[in-house]
This record gives structure tokens, C-alpha cells and sequence, in this order.
């Protein structure tokens, strides 16, 4: 049920109503101004996004001596600026970095986000490792969000597995990738959309082709699995995968790890 009223607005903000009117969405005055007083009282959310940037590199040293891994450049970027740039496409506007070693060189470079289009927030993670870090945050979560590991080039569509992640309603979704050597990578097993069980870098033939991609869309309830201080996101996966919590996404798209040296190189050929 809706009240009638009348109100006087000067010309100038007048003119400003008008701009919003676009005879389809907005057909005149009086949505416009009911759009505007809406937006006041019940703003949009952003989605949210973590990205876990912490991590010291040493497999890619001697360069991450001076240069944290999530800023090694690729076509003249760091890899963290195409993370965000994805981030950004999918409406994931509100970001925290996870930030440890050299964290001092990607906060001056991002600085509160605003040259990028976003807003930037950082945690101080040292010695947290990735599940600690995201424990330490959690205050900040209030609905579903999304993890990204610093390290990463994709091409992935976010919004994919977020969409998926609320149909679906568990409390934790994995990108998933197809690689034909999982050798150097931790494989999932999964019956119907549940990962029902992980293979740290199998020795042997598998079956599963599929990798842990490094970006998840988790239930703040999740966060009850970890614990304070120092924790392992992937080890936490696996110590709750019997719960039956977890879903996996399948991508398709383009999907370059960059956390060694001959990693790093073929991200280096092969992107974009």
C-alpha cells in the first residue's frame, strides 16, 4: 500500500530528477523520486571478495624478493590487477586483500581501490595462512562471498558460480578446471554437484580430471570450521568434506597458475 503526498523540490534538483526518468524503467517523476528515497533507506549491498595475497613466493624467487607473488607482472600488469578486473566484470565491488609479505608494495599500488573502479580494504594475515586469514575477516561477511587466490589468471565469469553457489545453497562451492596433468595439483572426486573427496597431487592413474581452481563462494556459516589463528583453507576442505557441504563447480574457461617458476612462464605465453 502506497500514500500520496506533495512535496516542493527546487528547480536545480528538479532537473537532476529528470536525468533518471527513462520511460520505461523510470516513466516519470514520481518513480524516479520514490527510486531515489529507495535507495536511501535500502541500499544495494556489493557483493563482497577476498582475495588471499599473503603468501611469500619462495618458489618464485629471486623475484619475489622484491616483489610480492600477486604482483608479478603479466602483459605489463600485476596478476592481481587482472584478478580484480575479473572481480569487477562479475559486480564484485567491495574487495579485501589478504596482505603479508611485501603487503606495503600492493597497498601503494591499489590504494583504496578508486583508480580501479572498487573499493579496497586490506587485512594484515602474516602467519595465518589462507584459512586464518578469512577467519580474521569475518566479521565483515553477512552473506555469501567469494575467495580468490592471488596467484590465479582466469577468465572465469564469477557471477557463474555464485549463482550456482545460491541455487544450490551449501555452505561452500570450489571452482573446479579439467587438467590432463593433475600431477602437481590436488584432484576432486564428486558424485552429483558434491565434492565428496580430495587427492593431494596423486602419484597414481585418476579417474578425476579435476583441480582445485583456487576460487570459492563460502556461507559465512562456513566459517565455523575454522579455527582462530593459523589454518589451511584447503586442508580445512578436506577435513569437512565428509559433511557433505561442499559443491564444485566445473569451469571451462582459461585457467593459468602463476606460483612457480614454470607456471609462471607459460601464464607469461598463454595470456590472455
Amino acid at each position: 500500500m502506497k500514500d500520496k503526498i506533495t512535496i516542493t523540490i527546487n528547480k536545480k534538483t528538479l532537473e537532476k530528477i529528470d536525468k533518471i526518468i527513462d520511460g520505461v524503467n523510470v516513466p516519470n517523476r514520481s518513480i524516479a523520486i520514490e527510486e531515489i528515497v529507495k535507495e536511501h533507506f535500502e541500499p544495494v549491498k556489493s557483493k563482497i571478495a577476498f582475495i588471499l595475497a599473503g603468501g611469500s613466493g619462495t618458489r618464485l624467487r629471486p623475484f619475489t624478493y622484491e616483489i610480492p607473488k600477486p604482483m608479478m607482472p603479466v602483459n605489463g600488469r600485476p596478476i592481481l590487477e587482472h584478478i580484480i578486473e575479473q572481480l569487477k566484470k562479475a559486480d564484485f565491488l567491495d574487495i579485501i586483500i589478504s596482505v603479508g609479505y611485501l603487503g606495503s608494495k600492493i597497498h601503494e599500488y591499489f590504494g583504496d581501490g578508486s583508480k580501479f573502479g572498487v573499493r579496497i580494504r586490506y587485512s594484515d594475515t602474516s602467519l595465518l595462512d589462507t584459512g586464518g586469514a578469512i577467519k580474521k575477516s569475518q566479521n565483515l561477511f553477512h552473506d555469501d562471498f567469494i575467495v580468490v587466490n592471488g596467484d590465479n589468471l582466469f577468465d572465469f565469469n564469477l557471477n557463474k558460480i555464485y549463482e550456482f553457489h545460491r541455487k544450490n545453497k551449501p555452505l561452500a562451492t570450489i571452482a573446479l578446471v579439467s587438467q590432463d596433468d593433475v600431477s602437481q595439483f590436488g584432484v576432486v572426486e564428486m558424485e552429483g554437484n558434491k565434492i565428496v573427496r580430495f587427492i593431494e597431487k596423486p602419484k597414481t592413474k585418476q579417474v578425476s580430471h579435476l583441480v582445485n581452481a583456487g576460487v570459492y563462494v563460502l556461507n559465512p556459516a562456513f566459517l565455523s570450521f575454522l579455527p582462530q589463528g593459523e589454518s589451511n583453507i584447503s586442508k580445512i576442505f578436506e577435513q569437512v568434506v565428509d559433511e557433505k557441504v561442499i559443491d564444485g563447480f566445473i569451469y571451462s574457461g582459461k585457467w593459468l597458475p602463476c606460483d612457480n617458476m614454470n607456471l609462471y612462464e607459460k601464464a607469461i605465453k598463454n595470456w590472455p
